[in-house]
């Protein structure tokens, strides 16, 4: 057996007969472990966070969106269509229609909303029905909407207002002096027959109608779109799809996944991530001073110990590494207890009863979630801090503090 880690596994169980040491190294311990398990506490709830987050902001994206590469539309033939249906991958497809509008309700008007016109095949693309609060989805070829929350609210308008005459714009086409409104604007009258909630900014932005509407409002041709919404099969790869699309489509479209439509909130969310790790694993780097101050105590501690190793023939680089080994075994075990502290917690939020639940509203536990890669990633970092902590308080012992006991 390795002398100096048989040697640094006896300091690490017995006692010090000094007591302050026997305390700075209990200390020590405890500040690891409540380093290691509060990181990873943290970092489980703020993936659970991300996910709850995403989950709500991506309810409506599909798995695949398949837009112009330039301008606003693009023309999907007959055989395009048949092209697509030909791909085992791809379980649906919706055809989009979508441009910015505004909205006139008798003497009210809302000039940032968007219209997206949908198909019957955009109910089983996307979960539409589980975020529609009032009223009901809308029907094809008929003049009814779906408008988000914010929208009805700053309209005053509900479900089958009658009352309210509710009248959509889109400007024109073209060039030249503007006359009248009539020229100006396309223009169709809507009954809002549901209203959905998803988050502030959908609920503020999107007015949905039925394919027709909308491309008699834009003038588009019949087989003019705006974009593609597409729903993969269970276990299919992305990346096949893509290149099947990009063998139909041509150049004439860009394909995005649901990270990419949503790439501006997965990269604040990855940029909060990251800064919550680096603050705590300064917190960390504190907790480990703790470790080195322990270390150097046992050394002071045990110069007539290490004056007789020295004395039968260790070397001054053996005994570094009694204390290098100490130390570095004290923040690994620290770290898995601490990980499994973590894990106690985290379980306990997830699985445990309601009363010992940390709840962000009274009906809603903070959301957390167990990943393995966390677990890696708090193990990996309290390893290589400690390692460094235990490299620099062992790198004080030298033949000259040996020798001068």
């Amino acid at each position: 057996m390795n002398a100096s880690l048989y040697i640094a596994k006896r300091y690490l169980r017995s006692k010090s007969s000094n007591n302050a040491i026997n305390f700075i190294t209990i200390l020590a311990i405890i500040g690891v472990i409540l380093g290691a398990a509060s990181l990873f506490v943290v970092l489980s709830g703020f993936a659970g966070l991300k996910d709850f987050t995403i989950q709500f902001s991506t309810i409506v994206d599909p798995d695949l969106k398949v837009e112009a590469s330039t301008g606003k539309s693009f023309i999907l033939s007959e055989e395009d269509i048949n092209e697509l249906n030909a791909i085992e991958e791809i379980a649906l497809f919706s055809k989009i229609i979508e441009e910015r509008i505004f909205i006139v309700a008798d003497d009210k008007t809302y000039p940032s909303a968007y219209i997206k016109g949908v198909d019957k095949n955009f109910e089983k693309v996307n979960p539409i029905d589980s975020i529609i609060d009032q009223g009901s989805w809308l029907s094809e070829k008929t003049n009814q909407i779906v408008v988000g929350s914010g929208i009805s609210r700053n309209l005053s308008f509900g479900v089958l207002d009658y009352a309210k005459d509710i009248n959509i714009y889109v400007p024109k086409p073209g060039k030249g002096a503007i006359n009248s409104i009539e020229k100006a604007f396309n223009t169709v009258s809507a009954i809002n027959v549901g209203v959905f909630s998803i988050n502030e900014k959908l609920d503020d932005t999107y007015v949905y109608a039925s394919i027709d509407l909308a491309r008699h409002l834009l003038g588009y041709d019949s087989n003019e779109i705006s974009s593609v919404e597409i729903k993969l099969k269970e276990g299919s790869d992305e990346n096949v799809v893509r290149e099947k699309l990009n063998n139909i489509l041509g150049n004439r479209i860009v394909i995005k996944n649901r990270a990419q439509l949503n790439d501006a909130l997965y990269k604040m969310l990855n940029t909060e991530n990251l800064a919550v790790y680096l603050i705590f694993t300064l917190v960390l780097i504190i907790a480990l001073f703790n470790v080195i101050g322990s270390i150097i105590m046992m050394i002071l501690d045990k110069r007539k110990n290490l004056a007789t190793l020295f004395n039968i023939g260790v070397t001054p680089k053996d005994i570094r590494k009694i204390f290098f080994y100490q130390g570095s075994l004290m923040s690994i075990l620290g770290g898995l207890l601490g990980i499994g502290v973590g894990l106690l917690l985290t379980m306990n939020q997830i699985y445990g009863p309601e009363t010992l639940k940390v709840f962000i509203t009274p009906s809603l536990p903070y959301p957390v979630k167990i990943k393995f890669g966390n677990l890696l990633l708090v193990f990996l970092t309290i390893s290589i801090l400690g390692i460094l902590a235990s490299k620099i308080a062992s790198s004080r012992i030298t033949k000259k503090l040996i020798q001068s006991t």
